[in-house]
Parts: C-alpha cells; structure tokens; sequence
C-alpha cells in the first residue's frame, strides 16, 4: 500500500521471524491475522524475509541487504524477538537487527501501551496507559551517533556514553503522544530527570510542553522526575493515561508497566515513522523454550493489531480497523475464558492457545 485509501486486497506485510520462539510466535500470528483481515473482506500478502541466526546461515549476516531492500517498499511488518547474544563473531555485540531496523527506517516512536487483561493477576488490575517511547536518541549510545557508537573506551579504565536531544526529535515525539492523548484521556505525563541532566532532559521536558501547551491546549499536562514516576506507577498507576519520555526511560518504565499490568508476556509495542509501522512484542527470543510448544503469542498478536489500527488510521481504511478489534476481542476472550499458556498460569500450548484465537477471531 503507498497512499490513498487502501484496497484491503492489496495489504501487504514483511513477516521476519527473528530467533527463537520467533519462529513459533511469529506464524501463529500470521494466521490470526490472515483470518481476521480475511473475515474483514479481504486478505494479506505476506512477504517473507531473513533475519537473524537463519539469515547469517543462508546470506551471511543477521540482516542483509535484500531484507531493508524489501522493507523499503513496505508499509508494515512484522519482526519476531531475536537472539544476538547468540549471534557468533563477528556479529555479536554490534547493534541487533531490530536496532539496525529502527535506524534505517527512522521509526522515531516506540508506543507501548499497558492495560491488564481479564484472566491475568495484575499488580495493578486497573491499569490503562501507554508509554510513548522517542526511540532514536537519548540515552541510549547505540541509536544516536551517525557511525559508530556513542558509547567508547579513551582508557581501559574509563567509559563514556554520549546523550543526545534534540528539539526536532522532541517535537516529533510529543506530537505523537498528543496527538494519541486526544484519543484517550486527554492528559499526557512528561517523564524526565531536568533535576540532574537539566540540558538534555531539561530540553526534552521544556520542548514537550510547549508542543502541548501551543498545539493541544484541549490535552492536559504534567511532568514527574523519572525515579518519582517508577514509585507512582506502583502505587497509583491507574491515574496516568499517555506518559511521553527518552529513550532509555521509555524502555525501563514501560518494560515496569507491563509486568504491572500483568506481564512482560502480554506486552504488545509497534515502532513508527510517519510512513512505516514495524509490530514487535516487547519480550524476548526466549531460547530455553524454544521448540517446545509452550510460547505465548499474546504480545505479538496484539502487536500485530496495534500495526493493524495505524495502517486503518493512515490509509482511512475500516476493515483493517475491523480486523484489528477482532483480534484484540479474540485475544482478551480467549485468555478471560481460561484458556492460557504457562507463564500465565495455564495449560495450553502455544498452538492450543493459536486455535482458540483463531475460532473467536472467526466468530463475530
């Protein structure tokens, strides 16, 4: 798809399998998917690309040339978790496929949103928020330097990591996070640590409120230092509705805010650009599991459907809208029913736990 109001005929999505459960996650939402847009009125061409250990076997490296070629005539995908830790040299260290990703596409938002479902104990069972993650720069060394890392060694005894914030990429993160506000609860929560990095997060903090106040005088707005916010979100994480922060702050709470909610398992994220949507589960590879049947594809598939709604907002298309309300129903419905795999207190497997979202996603 590439503009206009999009023929549902004519979705299609790159499907990267990664590592890991990846390649047992990754297809089981690719059929709930397939049925859901399916049952919408129409279909999905998937499009399949190496990524990761398979890719270094077949086109040595974890992310070759021909994969970003085919991701850049792309609107959407689908990245399943990946395992550079297991990655032999020279691959491993350098930064991951999915880092490789984010950098040549510019996907600038990280959207993680937290909210319990029925069925899972929570810590906090009222929670309903989603961290806006700026996801470029910041504090995190490997995404903010042309080339190279901004992380380095002058002495075998000293290290440095170099900051970097913007007034561009604050803009664009904070429209993205007012603009979702609108939809929401109108209130948007900066989160920074002006106290100690008053230029850098000072600058994140000052130029986030100023897109609110000047562009979005109808959303509310606050700040909190990010230590305060980790105790708040414990103690009253009911009370916040779109919390926008840095990088390494946005990968730290909302990692906190799925586990409060439920679990990191059922954590669904999409990475973004003004062009582009890549669906990722915000947990990882899981290898200890892996070929054993026993992985949850809650998160992807609600990735997946979050990928979904930004491609019906873009293209103004409502049966991808449709599609994605199936899934996330199916998926709430299945696991509120008692029909979960183990690390959520279940029995299913993860291809038992597939059908059952697959007969509710074809139920409606």
């Amino acid at each position: 798809m590439s503009g206009g109001t999009a023929n549902i005929s004519d979705t299609r999505i790159g499907v990267l399998l990664g590592d890991g459960i990846g390649h047992e996650i990754v297809p089981a939402t690719q059929r709930v998917v397939s049925a859901a847009v399916t049952a919408a009125g129409g279909g999905v061409d998937w499009v399949e690309l190496p990524l990761g250990l398979g890719a270094i076997e077949s086109h040595g490296t974890p992310i070759p040339d021909s994969t970003l070629a085919a991701l850049d005539e792309l609107d959407a995908w689908i990245l399943g978790p990946h395992d550079s830790a297991a990655y032999p040299e020279p691959f491993h260290g350098r930064l991951t496929p999915g880092g490789v990703v984010r950098k040549r596409f510019g996907l600038f938002a990280n959207i993680r949103p937290a909210r319990s479902l029925e069925g899972v104990a929570a810590t906090v069972p009222d929670m309903d928020l989603v961290i806006v993650r700026e996801n470029t720069e910041g504090l995190y060394a490997d995404r903010n330097m042309f080339a190279g890392s901004g992380e380095f060694m002058p002495t075998p005894d000293v290290a440095l990591a170099v900051g970097v914030v913007t007034r561009t990429a604050c803009e664009r993160i904070a429209h993205t996070a007012f603009a979702l506000a609108r939809t929401r609860g109108r209130h948007v929560t900066i989160v920074h640590k002006a106290n100690v990095l008053s230029m850098t997060t000072g600058l994140f903090r000052d130029v986030c409120r100023e897109v609110g106040e000047r562009d979005y005088p109808d959303v509310r707005i606050d700040d909190e230092h990010v230590d305060a916010m980790t105790a708040h979100l414990v103690r009253r994480g009911r009370d916040f509705d779109v919390v926008v922060t840095e990088n390494m702050f946005g990968d730290i709470l909302s990692d906190l805010t799925g586990e409060l909610s439920g679990s990191l398992g059922t954590a669904p994220s999409i990475n973004t650009s003004e062009t582009q949507v890549m669906a990722q589960a915000a947990h990882g590879a899981a290898p200890d599991i892996a070929g054993h049947n026993r992985a949850n594809p809650t998160a992807l598939m609600l990735s997946a459907a979050m990928m979904l709604d930004w491609l019906a907002d873009r293209h103004s298309d409502r049966h991808l809208a449709g599609a994605a309300h199936r899934i996330r129903d199916a998926v709430r419905a299945t696991i509120a029913s008692g029909v979960a795999t183990a690390d959520l207190g279940g029995l299913a497997s993860t291809s038992e736990f597939t059908e059952t979202v697959l007969a509710r996603t074809l139920r409606r």
